[in-house]
């Protein structure tokens, strides 16, 4: 495996093997995110996805780019991927075989997510066009919060319908800091069997290593008010 470029993390003699994370950390259940957490291809629940038997072979992963569908678009790109990648400690990755840019589809649409890990597989999913997401039920507290933590904005065009909108700078950060780390941290937990604690631990680790490590809201305050200093 080659050598990966290292940035100042928190923590980073931290071993995804160890303690259980506590119930403290927060919870955040997406509108938009399905993530099954056995490595076993037999598992109950199979998306409708392309299943990638594990190698272990400890080679470097690859990156499968598929079509987005008519009015979807991938949202970063595979560059962006490894070049986020290759800022994390090298044995984060070594479980990593491939990451899938996913195609969607309207049996998929039945179930939207934002992203998956499914083996030693990681599903990136496409964003709509518009950058413009419409739910027609209230959204939970945390989705909101954690949408704008990137720089998602929230409205409401109509009295039953709520819409978050995304910059292409925000939505790009909420999927290399967050949604691929986030995944990220269901491969490597193998200590976490029920969906609870396993969605905890990959909450905590999105937080510690994707969203602190990218400056977390210091570092977004800074760019908001250089925005507004230029206008």
């Amino acid at each position: 495996m080659k050598s990966r470029r290292q940035m100042p993390l928190r923590n980073t003699n931290y071993q995804p093997r160890g303690p259980i994370v506590p119930s403290s950390v927060p919870l955040s259940k997406r509108a938009r995110r399905l993530q099954l957490g056995s490595r076993d291809a037999k598992a109950p629940f199979a998306p409708p996805e392309d299943w990638h038997e594990p190698t272990e072979n400890g080679g470097d992963y690859r990156i499968i780019v598929q079509s987005p569908g008519e009015g979807y678009r991938h949202v970063v790109s595979p560059q962006q991927v490894r070049e986020r990648l290759d800022q994390l400690p090298e044995h984060f990755l070594r479980g990593l075989e491939v990451i899938q840019f996913s195609r969607m589809t309207r049996k998929k649409m039945s179930f939207p997510c934002y992203g998956m890990q499914w083996g030693a597989t990681l599903y990136l999913y496409p964003l709509e066009e518009t950058r413009e997401e419409v739910f027609h039920c209230p959204p939970r507290p945390e989705t909101v919060n954690e949408a704008k933590m990137y720089g998602g904005r929230w409205d409401r065009p109509t009295s039953r319908s709520w819409r978050l909108t995304w910059s292409e700078e925000a939505i790009q950060d909420f999927y290399l800091n967050n949604i691929l780390i986030h995944e990220l941290g269901h491969l490597l937990d193998d200590r976490n069997s029920g969906y609870t604690d396993r969605e905890r631990y990959a909450e905590w680790f999105a937080i510690e290593y994707g969203y602190l490590a990218s400056g977390g809201r210091e570092a977004r305050r800074r760019q908001v008010r250089r925005r507004h200093h230029s206008s």
